[in-house]
């Protein structure tokens, strides 16, 4: 087990305070703020900000969009005190253009690492993105209309924290 598994295994890549239901944003830009403002809420980033500027700073390298209405924006960054994902489900009608191929996304989430975390950062967006590949684990997200459930859905989609 790898030094940051332990620290991820015991703290939870998410919380219900973490996810945002019914979510309505101007665009991408302003989805990644209300999300990490959930995690700057928590104490897990501590400049909100300068956060921010390195999360548009990577989306306007490279969209963020995956298949299937889905948006993952995230960095590393010296801002970050653990690694953390915070999720918003769009309300009905206000899906959000990440870039992907095939529309817009009504899933985003925002993935969290400090900046010496590389290891971590990679493991955990490559987990996340295969189980976000799954329609079904995308449409239980959708389905899932409360806040812990999602949180729970996440932290068990990242099972590999736990060996």
């Amino acid at each position: 087990m790898t030094e940051g598994s332990l620290e991820l295994s015991e703290a939870g890549l998410t919380t219900p305070e973490l996810v945002i239901l019914e979510m309505e944003a101007t665009g991408k830009e302003d989805a990644a703020a209300q999300l990490a403002a959930r995690m700057h809420e928590q104490g897990r980033i501590s400049d909100l900000n300068g956060f921010l500027e390195q999360v548009n700073s990577r989306e306007h390298q490279m969209a963020t969009g995956l298949p299937g209405g889905v948006g993952i924006p995230h960095a590393r960054s010296k801002y970050v005190s653990q690694t953390s994902i915070a999720v918003g489900v769009t309300r009905f009608g206000h899906n959000i253009d990440f870039g992907a191929i095939d529309g817009k996304a009504d899933l985003i989430l925002l993935i969290a690492t400090p900046a010496e975390s590389f290891s971590v950062h990679l493991e955990v967006l490559s987990t996340l993105a295969r189980s976000l590949f799954k329609e079904n684990f995308r449409e239980s997200l959708r389905r899932a209309n409360d806040e812990e459930v999602i949180a729970e859905l996440i932290n068990s989609s990242l099972v590999f924290f736990n060996h």
